[in-house]
């Protein structure tokens, strides 16, 4: 058998020179203890290997490589392709517009003493997206929350991700920012233009009262030009108002160290992925897609326009405020922290 007529084998499987190398200190008589520090491989690795590899006459790399390129090429049946019930269950939650991550959620609820009906998110996605795994149609995809019929990739390529130096998590945030009980502590994005004019406005929230503030961003968004915007729609505030920010983790904060010296504030950074932590932000900016469509080229808003937009958006009355709107909160906070500075 020609082991070259698969790929190479990367990362956690054997290549076609370490099998040889195994046959060579097989021969030699050294235990699977040495072939293992040897080959810089687990012990578990190497005695699979022995048995995947056995004959005989002993262990024989061109059997062992054989047998892996088989299972590696042998094609398996994608899980919502042979089990109907299965299928039937995750439909009926697309169709309900369930999440995939609600679906196999639920599937553990509502099955709860029945392995076979468990499906991982991943899958799901990929039954819809890629049509050769099988079992989901693609129309089933005007069901997802995005809407899409092609998976959009996080991000292309030959973009790296890359960490926000010495940033604060939010699991060092402490309780009473969670319950909303002291107001003074913000959450911030940015809304992004189309791809064409690569746009952006700044979105700050009050979670307490859920008071608006925007950011002109005239200059790009660049770490230097949210710095400089936040610092200036910071001063705004009286000091009271300013304890925290948290932010998601995007290379535009790049500068925290500085905004948070400039502010006097503690910003901290949620998850990855995970915007729920950022759940007042998220909503707001929902809300603002009102008068920022997507696609659109945000630099037409300027300061005033978007203090008109946030102006508007703190005039909506609230039902967690008893229909009172954030501005009407906000002032009567202040008010109160005014005249005993013990409350705010």
């Amino acid at each position: 058998m020609n082991p070259t007529r698969v790929a190479p084998a990367m990362g956690r499987y054997l290549s076609w020179p370490e099998r040889e190398e195994i046959a060579a200190l097989v021969h030699a008589g050294r235990k699977v203890g040495e072939i293992a520090q040897a080959l810089g491989r687990s012990p578990s690795t190497i005695s699979r290997e022995l048995a995947r590899g056995d004959t005989n006459r002993g262990y024989r790399a061109s059997v062992g490589q054989g047998k892996a390129d088989l299972s590696r090429a042998a094609p398996r049946p994608s899980k919502l392709a042979t089990n109907l019930p299965l299928r039937a269950a995750v439909v009926a939650g697309l169709e309900e517009r369930l999440s995939p991550e609600q679906i196999a959620g639920r599937l553990k609820v509502d099955f709860p003493d029945d392995p076979e009906m468990r499906v991982s998110p991943e899958t799901i996605y990929q039954s819809l997206y890629v049509q050769a795994r099988g079992g989901l149609k693609r129309e089933l995809t005007a069901f997802l929350r995005t809407g899409r019929s092609i998976r959009k990739p996080r991000r292309r390529p030959d973009q790296r991700a890359g960490r926000i130096k010495d940033m604060v998590s939010i699991s060092e945030r402490p309780p009473e920012v969670e319950d909303r009980a002291v107001p003074g502590h913000w959450e911030g994005d940015l809304i992004m233009g189309s791809v064409e004019t690569n746009t952006a406005v700044g979105t700050l929230v009050e979670r307490a009262t859920g008071f608006v503030m925007l950011l002109h961003l005239p200059d790009g968004h660049g770490a230097l030009a949210v710095q400089e915007a936040l610092v200036a729609k910071m001063a705004t505030l009286p000091e009271q108002l300013r304890l925290s920010l948290t932010w998601d983790q995007g290379k535009e904060m790049a500068n925290h160290v500085a905004v948070a010296k400039a502010t006097d504030m503690t910003i901290y950074f949620a998850d990855p992925h995970s915007p729920w932590q950022r759940g007042s932000n998220e909503n707001t900016n929902g809300l603002l897609r009102q008068y920022l469509p997507k696609g659109s080229d945000l630099s037409f808003y300027g300061p005033g326009l978007l203090d008109t937009i946030a102006a508007e958006l703190n005039r909506r009355p609230r039902k967690r405020h008893g229909f009172l709107t954030p501005a009407e909160v906000l002032s009567k906070l202040l008010s109160q922290a005014a005249q005993d500075p013990g409350v705010a």
